[in-house]
């Protein structure tokens, strides 16, 4: 059946959307989708986004339907609204933060590690299964409300992190095939849908507004990660275009961490009280400050915000208590605390606080995101030693509904710039929530339809790990070099051979192929080999574990190969090894998979 829709599909850290416009229609004008989601045990309602949290039921919870939709019974678990409430009473039990987790290099985001730290009883789920049942449930709801149009059928965008590495975006790729997204859908970054979110709203008004050699300056800050983008107006055929320069790291610094700060700056005013509020009076609060920080913040918010709680004490039942949240003292904790007055000299520091560290997310030790900026641009804007500060910033994410926000870093901005010229903001990019699935839904229409569209293949060079030959030392491995085999910015539908000297792929027994990327050496080919590099010039993604076989009979042990490489449409990168001797290839794909 032909498709009908463009869909945007936003899997966000804490909120996931679903956008959608019709094909058919001369001009896009995405809409979010209500999604139909538990809000109480055997009750449903449906909302303009879906929490992005599981909670894992009890028995009994399963056996009395508490879970139940209206396209399933007898679930054990339930996504939403509900999950996130339930994460008060019972933590052990509630899954967050699985996008993140999914992103996460240091554990096997396959096993079955989520809820972190939960005790035996409770049956755990992994990052990929997490991430697979929201988006599934996006699936339903739709399919629930369109009988006649089902999701598979029609034209899927699904938006990542632009700092995701090769498994992370692997991994989502899978989540969502197994959650029921047709083969065709395809993957694009988040800032860059939320800069097709700002072109949808501008028409062709957008060309007037930027200038050839222009940069933009994508700021995104949602409710779990920061995440960094640059994108130059580049001239091509005599027509404006857009062209994706630079990505930053994945920052694990968000709105929770100012929900969370606010939360405890509350929580002290009600110890002053004499109330000691227990965990899920705290979740309860943890929310309100949600809704208090964007008031207090608001160009136009009141002096005091009222954090409230129902009362939980035999004293209390059926009341609530409550505090006071001052604007000048909430704006001083937040603003100065998430985006305080920096150089551009002063970048994030990083130096543990203990010896022993919890092992978990690798939340950012810094939370000034203002240097996080500084360090981006540092990194990406640097010409013979001086910053060449971006033309336009465009803020996204739900922390930018909070107008202090924006004003501050357009403050540290004009501080940065010293002259009257500093970087412009590009407003109207409206329905923060919103904008990230609305841009991809206008991209699955302009792949259809036509439209702008912004260049610029991967957001990183990728390397893989060739050990050296020589004397071998006890106790040593031998030194590692870095094949480039992916250039910056390799377009997706394309492939290239990898100039290289004579390598051996080891055969008969299984071996680990190590990989590394690099989103700050920018002008390495394909081909070329670092024999040593600097700290933090590459970072390295999880390996590849396998077992070759060859019909050859060569004694050595191992086969001499050339190296392909391919960017598929779906972006997914792939490695061929190819046989110097016989008509033999092997493929190696960013992937954690046991072989």
């Amino acid at each position: 059946m032909p498709a009908e829709y463009a869909i945007g599909v936003d899997l966000g850290t804490t909120n996931s959307v679903l956008s959608f416009t019709r094909l058919d229609s001369e001009v896009p004008q995405p809409e979010a989708f209500p999604l139909t989601q538990i809000v109480a045990a055997h009750t449903t309602e449906a909302l303009p986004s879906l929490l992005s949290f599981c909670y894992l039921a009890s028995e009994t919870e399963m056996k009395e339907g508490a879970l139940d939709l209206p396209w399933v019974n007898g679930r054990s678990y339930g996504v939403g609204r509900w999950a996130k409430t339930r994460s008060a009473d019972q933590p052990d039990r509630t899954v967050g933060a699985a996008k993140s987790w999914l992103s996460h290099a240091g554990v096997n985001r396959r096993d079955s590690i989520l809820p972190w730290n939960a005790p035996s009883e409770v049956e755990k789920i992994s990052p990929l299964t997490a991430s697979q049942r929201y988006l599934e449930h996006l699936v339903d709801a739709w399919n629930l409300e369109h009988p006649g149009s089902l999701f598979g059928d029609q034209k899927i965008v699904l938006t990542l992190p632009a700092s995701f590495d090769p498994v992370a975006r692997d991994l989502t790729r899978e989540a969502a095939l197994a959650a029921g997204f047709p083969p065709d859908f395809v993957l694009l970054e988040e800032p860059q849908a939320a800069v097709y979110s700002w072109l949808n709203k501008q028409g062709d008004d957008w060309r007037k507004r930027l200038k050839v050699g222009e940069t933009i300056l994508v700021c995104d800050v949602g409710g779990g990660t920061t995440d960094l983008t640059l994108i130059r107006v580049v001239d091509e055929r005599g027509d404006l275009s857009l062209q994706r320069v630079a990505v930053g790291k994945h920052l694990l610094v968000g709105g929770d961490n100012m929900d969370l700060s606010l939360a405890f700056l509350a929580a002290e005013l009600f110890r002053e009280k004499g109330i000691q509020l227990d965990p899920w009076q705290s979740v309860s609060m943890w929310h309100s400050c949600r809704q208090a920080k964007e008031n207090l913040l608001a160009a136009d918010g009141q002096d005091s915000e009222q954090i409230s709680v129902l009362g939980r004490g035999s004293k209390l039942i059926g009341g609530t208590v409550s505090v006071e949240l001052k604007r000048q003292v909430a704006s001083q904790l937040l603003l100065d605390g998430f985006a305080p007055f920096c150089g551009l000299d002063e970048l994030p520091t990083s130096q543990p606080a203990s010896g022993f560290q919890e092992i978990g997310l690798p939340y950012e030790s810094d939370p000034a995101i203002t240097k996080h900026v500084a360090e981006f641009l540092n990194h990406h804007c640097a010409e013979d030693g001086n910053i060449c500060l971006p033309d336009h910033v465009l803020f996204n994410g739900g922390v930018f509904k909070a107008d202090g926000f924006r004003q501050r870093l357009l403050a540290v901005f004009d501080q940065w710039s010293g002259t009257s010229t500093s970087i412009r903001e590009l407003s109207d990019n409206a329905e923060l929530d919103h904008a990230v699935s609305r841009g991809a839904c206008y991209y699955a229409w302009t792949k259809e339809r036509g439209g702008t569209r912004i260049r610029g293949g991967v957001p990183s060079a990728y390397y893989v790990g060739i050990e050296t030959s020589g004397l071998a030392i006890p106790g040593a491995p031998r030194p590692l070099k870095a094949l480039c085999v992916v250039p910056f910015g390799m377009e997706e539908g394309t492939e290239l051979e990898v100039a290289s000297e004579e390598i051996g792929l080891v055969l008969g027994q299984p071996v680990r192929f190590r990989f590394f990327g690099s989103s700050v050496r920018k002008s390495d080919t394909a081909g070329y080999l670092l024999s040593n590099w600097e700290s933090g010039e590459l970072f390295e993604t999880d390996p590849l574990e396998a077992t070759f076989q060859s019909a050859e009979d060569d004694q050595t042990g191992y086969l001499p190969v050339r190296f392909e490489s391919r960017i598929t449409e779906l972006g997914m990168f792939e490695l061929w090894c190819i046989s110097r001797k016989a008509d033999e290839k092997w493929k190696l794909q960013f992937s954690v998979r046991e072989d």
